[in-house]
Parts: structure tokens; sequence; C-alpha cells
């Protein structure tokens, strides 16, 4: 028999908000951002109970989305274990997980300079501080960008850190593409338990997708099978489909001029496909946040040169910025990119800026909205973000993609409810 929250393409519709879970669990959310990871595990039917993070326009975000968790818009050096437990109202060992990711910053393969002195590669040891204080969940989430397994003894020190504490440790490389996400994003996801009788296993992949782990530790620690053509034997053997494209993602949602659109505004149109008819679960007829930045008129004219899939390659020599005109033609792969409607998306970035990557829209000679960034970020539209729109881009961008937090967030449950 079909289950009737799983579409014809195998994705499953999250649970309503009606709908309770035949068992709940309880989440914490250290730099929680807007709450990409919450929401993940909100449809996967967990609650959260508290997030924290020092960027405020992300905390009230968080806190709208989230209104009965409390939230704590400071970093996270100032928090301690017992404020917590006494706000949520738990004792200690009360928490079933706890999960979140220090900024990535300084482990990123791209960042400037990669130094392990770098004060943001320390964060997490007040992660396992407030662990070791007395929250003690039963269970431990951490993610962070793969550039941490070639980052010195980092993921050695984090591991080790977490199994001083009592947590038995795994870490795996996800690729977000492999779970319904129509973009390229590969993530460091490290879990423990401080239980015997929980045995966690990371989730097998739903989609194939030809984007390659080119970064260290990409053949170690990623789902190999979930890397190849259609045609590729091991694909066909985990019958994995197709990656979501940017087509499927956001091409319902209506046109919108250069800088134009609205916080708030009708759709203007239907769902056409699964993952469009997720994110508008729940939604009626408004759309949120479709709105976005204002390019000047020669980026503008930059972008009418540029076809799908193209890039700064395609613009005439005397339109280009004066740095990029000195740059070889294997330089910036992605600046000026135009989005291909049939493929996937590069990694969604805290700038939707064309000189960072591949932002213009497939049809329209603008940069994608703030919606549509979401989206490809996989959040459904129910979810609002605030602030201005650059807050709102860096939020989008900051975030863990919906449907992976929520791929990881099912085996958490699985394993939770095998006690």
């Amino acid at each position: 028999m079909t289950d009737p929250t799983t579409c014809e393409e195998g994705i499953e519709l999250p649970k309503k908000s009606t709908a309770q879970p035949l068992r709940e669990f309880l989440i914490g959310d250290l730099f929680c951002g807007a709450g990409g990871i919450a929401e993940g595990f909100r449809q996967a039917g967990f609650r959260s109970t508290f997030g924290n993070d020092f960027d405020s326009a992300a905390c009230r975000t968080f806190e709208q989305n989230f209104p009965y968790a409390s939230v704590y818009d400071r970093p996270i050096q100032e928090l301690t274990a017992s404020e917590i437990l006494t706000d949520i109202g738990l004792g200690e060992g009360d928490l079933d997980v706890l999960v979140g990711g220090p900024p990535c910053q300084g482990f990123s393969v791209n960042a400037p300079v990669r130094s392990a002195e770098d004060d943001r590669n320390h964060l997490f040891k007040h992660y396992v501080r407030l662990v070791l204080e007395g929250l003690r969940p039963k269970m431990v989430v951490f993610e962070n960008v793969p550039g941490l397994v070639s980052m010195g003894n980092t993921l050695h020190e984090v591991s080790e850190a977490f199994s001083n504490a009592g947590y038995r440790m795994k870490y795996k490389i996800l690729n977000a593409a492999h779970y319904g996400v129509p973009q390229e994003r590969w993530r460091l996801v490290i879990v423990g338990t401080r239980l015997d009788e929980i045995a966690f296993s990371f989730p097998e992949p739903k989609h194939y997708s030809e984007r390659r782990a080119n970064f260290t530790g990409g053949k170690e620690f990623t789902f190999r099978s979930a890397i190849g053509a259609p045609t590729d034997a091991e694909a066909a053997a985990y019958w994995l489909e197709k990656p979501l494209t940017i087509r499927e993602a956001i091409g319902d949602l209506p046109a919108v001029g250069n800088g134009g659109g609205a916080q708030e505004m009708p759709y203007g149109g239907i769902p056409v496909g699964h993952f469009q008819e997720y994110c508008r679960l729940g939604a009626d007829d408004l759309l949120f946040n479709h709105q976005g930045s204002r390019m000047s008129p020669v980026n503008i004219e930059r972008f009418s040169h540029v076809p799908q899939g193209g890039s700064w390659r395609d613009i005439p020599f005397d339109l280009l910025p004066e740095g990029m005109k000195r740059a070889r033609r294997s330089d910036h792969t992605r600046r000026y990119g135009r989005l291909d409607p049939e493929s996937i998306s590069g990694t969604v970035l805290t700038k939707c800026d064309p000189h960072w990557g591949t932002f213009v829209h497939y049809e329209q000679d603008r940069i994608i909205t703030v919606r549509e960034a979401a989206r490809i970020q996989s959040f459904p539209d129910t979810f609002r973000f605030t602030g201005s729109v650059t807050e709102q881009y860096r939020q989008v961008g900051n975030a863990v993609p919906v449907l992976l937090a929520r791929a990881i967030a099912n085996e958490v449950r699985a394993a939770l409810e095998s006690l």
C-alpha cells in the first residue's frame, strides 16, 4: 500500500503541524542560525527546546519559526547548562539530541588563510563543555565543512573531546544532492551516543549526482554508490533517483524584476512536481521572502550575454570587470554564472553575488531571490526569514539544507526508538 505521506517520486512530505508523532523527542540547537537543522528535525517529529547563536537576525528568524523554544542571542561562551535546563524545564540527561555546527569559515578550504589558531576553530570545545556541565543528551550531532578533515589534527580533537565526554563517535561526509536537495553541498556529519543500546547508521542516498567529491576524504568518507551517471552499475543497484533540478525546485515561483519582488505576495500559479508540493504544503496562497538584491545596469547587461549554464567567459571582454579582464579562462569557474534549469546548483553562499558564483536566474536577467535560494536549500515556503534582504541571504547561505537534516534526523529517530 502506498504511504499517503510519500510522493510518487519517493520523497516524503513533512507531517502537517497538527499531526502528533507516536513518540516525542527533544532537541537543543547550538550555533542554530535560522534553523535549517531544527526544521529538518521538526519534519522528522522532533521538538526544538532551545536555540543559540550570536547572529541576532538569525535568532529572530529562529524565534519566529520555533516560537516555543528558548532562544539565546549571545555567544556560546556565555551560556551555561544549568541556565538552559532551568529555562526548558529538563533535568540532566533528559535532552534526547544536541545538534549544531560551529562557524565553518576557519575550516573551509576556501578560506583566505586556514589556521589551527583561528578562534572559530575552537568553538566546538564550548559545545562539549555544555555537554559535560549537565546537558548530557542521549545523542549529539555535529556538522561542519569537509575541510575539517584536512585541517591538521582538528577532526581527531573533535572526536576525542566527545569520546572523553562518554560518547561513541562516527562520521561521514554527505552530499545534500543525494537526499533530494537541488544543490551540491558537502557536509561532514559527526554523530555520537552515550548509550550502549543505540546503534546509529548514516542515511543511505536516495538520489545520485555526477558531482565528484574532489577534496580530502572524498573517497574514504562519502557514499560512492551515489556518485555517477544513471547507467553506472553501482548506482543502478541502489535504485537511486535522478538529482532534483533547479527548474523542479523554483519553476513555479512568479517572475520578478531586478531587485523586485516582495516580502509577501501571491504565488500566481500551481505547484508542479513533488518538490514544489513539499515546499508549498500549508502555505495557502501566500509566498514570503520572494525578493532579491538590485544589481547595477552594467551587471544586468553582463547577465544578458550569459546563456543557461554559462559564466563570465560568455561576457564580451569590454564588459568584464577590470580585474577579470586579466583572469585566465580557467580561473573563477563559476563567476557570473547563470543557473542551468536542468541541473543542480552549486553551493548557495551567504551572498548571492555574481562575483562569487552562479546566482543568475536561468531565464530572467537578475539574481535569485531569497525564497529561490531558500528553495535550493530545501526550506519549505512556510519557513519565514526576518531582517533585511542582505541578512536573509546570509541566513539562508549559512543553513544546513533541510532535507539533508531530515535524512539524518530520521536515522537518529530510528536509533532512539530502539530504546
